[in-house]
């Protein structure tokens, strides 16, 4: 790119940066389309220090959440098996449709509303992604096989016996850790008690289960072991999806174009020089190259804001640091947005922001009154499968009706089915009433209700049904008999 012809203030003159290989679609690939493995270089600070204290909670959370239970269910467990839902105390049913999805709009709408405020601070802080690769997975493996550039230098270098048992011995540990991070995953879908029944069973009696523990494993030790920043970078879709969430006014990670423009390496005989200029020839950014070579996805921050970065600030502990060392103040790279970085102020409060965040009250506010209205017992009536009806020996008609219960209380309960003594009819329970309810647990109840021919009309009648619960409660529902027409 061409040097920005406009001076800037204290006489200075910005260039734009130019990237080293202009031709490169992503960070992670070369020009021919290989992959350029990244070995990036850990930078201490205080942001790194923040982002591994939220990181090891976030780990700690996610091993505890399976097994820590809340009104007698795991804090969180999604059994589809059994079309179970638990999150933290409640319990949500394939009946809950309408919770279900408002919850997962209010989900989306929180994602978009964070994103517009906060940038990709889910990425870089949050992210399983992250969060294992750079506080687990990568420390490890320095530890295993030493710093950046000797593990770049072994790596291109022969096969011997000091690669072999490094490499072998970081692929054992790395397998260790996939198959605990792949046991807890499977717990948050059947439960950590059912979990370990199926795994003191013989492989033959649970050999789904240890099918889906190997290739769960097996992609836990691919992502982590191989395809790394690739996920960021190539797979995951929330990076393509920023053009449409961020702003100007959203939070990102940048370098200061002003203040670090021009760039350039000098002694530090020159820098001492420059701090008594009035109108230094260079701008703060020595072209050390320490924010590309912490980068865990390799971009140059100093080209903008890229598709790659997500946000991990790793950069910007790398930039104070070297800051620090030459005494120029922090932030060069820092948490800005690109209004703020154009000399403006930047605004929470703007039309974007207001819109999702009544949307996300809306949905907040619709989602606690569905939930706070629901019933104790979902209760749902239907035919039995066979013929609509059948005429007794003695004329009357019978229709078979089966009554499906389930017990959404934390108590255990009973229920009882009877219909309203004026409509004539008479109802003849197939099983013992009343039908004990198990908290959070569903019941069926199958009976036939028996009418007198001559109070169909058309061919059909109306029926109420009374349900009767262990706590006194009461359900009334209507229910449609079929008979002859004529």
């Amino acid at each position: 790119m061409e040097p920005d012809p406009e001076p800037k203030p204290g006489g200075r003159r910005a260039t734009a940066p130019v990237t080293e290989s202009p031709e490169e679609v992503l960070s992670t690939l070369t020009r021919e389309g290989r992959r350029r493995w990244i070995y990036p270089t850990p930078s201490p600070g205080r942001l790194t220090n923040w982002r591994r204290a939220v990181a090891w909670v976030l780990i700690l959370l996610y091993l505890a959440l399976p097994v820590l239970r809340i009104g007698g269910r795991p804090a969180v467990l999604l059994d589809f098996m059994h079309r179970e839902f638990a999150l933290f105390g409640l319990v949500f049913y394939p009946t809950d449709t309408v919770l279900l999805m408002v919850f997962m709009v209010g989900l989306l709408l929180a994602v978009i509303l964070f994103t517009a405020l906060l940038g990709r601070v889910w990425c870089g802080w949050a992210c399983p992604q992250t969060v294992y690769l750079e506080f687990v997975f990568r420390p490890i493996e320095r530890l295993i096989e030493g710093r950046e550039h000797v593990r770049k230098r072994r790596d291109d270098g022969p096969a011997g016996w000091d690669k072999v048992w490094r490499k072998g011995l970081k692929i054992t540990i790395y397998t260790v850790i996939s198959l605990g991070l792949a046991h807890t995953f499977v717990a948050y879908f059947v439960g950590w008690s059912a979990l370990l029944d199926m795994m003191t069973r013989p492989p033959a009696e649970s050999w789904t289960f240890f099918v889906a523990m190997a290739l769960t494993t097996g992609l836990v030790l691919f992502d982590f072991g191989w395809f790394r920043e690739q996920m960021c970078t190539i797979t995951c879709p929330y990076a393509r999806m920023q053009s449409v969430l961020l702003d100007p006014d959203s939070l990102i990670v940048a370098y200061d174009r002003v203040r670090g423009e021009p760039r350039g390496k000098r002694s530090r005989s020159a820098l001492e020089a420059e701090a008594a200029s009035d109108s230094p020839a260079f701008g703060d950014c020595i072209d050390c190259r320490a924010c590309v070579r912490t980068c865990p996805t390799g971009i140059d921050i100093r080209a903008g804001l890229q598709m790659e970065c997500i946000a991990c600030t790793q950069c910007i502990d790398a930039c104070d640091a070297i800051m620090d060392r030459i005494d120029r103040p922090r932030g060069l790279i820092r948490y800005t947005s690109e209004r703020e970085a154009d000399g403006l102020r930047t605004r929470l409060v703007r039309p974007r922001t207001v819109i999702y965040g009544l949307l996300l009250a809306g949905i907040l506010t619709a989602f606690t009154t569905v939930l706070s209205g629901r019933d104790a017992y979902d209760v749902n009536v239907g035919r039995a499968v066979g013929e609509p009806y059948t005429i007794l020996p003695d004329g009357r008609i019978a229709n078979r009706i089966r009554f499906r219960v389930r017990n959404q209380t934390r108590a255990e309960s009973s229920f009882a089915v009877s219909v309203q003594r004026e409509d004539g009819l008479e109802l003849r329970a197939v099983g013992i009433m009343p039908v004990p309810l198990a908290k959070g647990e569903m019941e069926r109840l199958e009976t036939w209700v028996i009418a007198d021919p001559a109070t169909f009309e058309r061919g059909v009648q109306q029926a109420e049904f009374r349900l009767e619960f262990a706590d006194g409660s009461t359900r009334e529902v209507e229910f449609t008999l079929l008979g002859p027409k004529g």
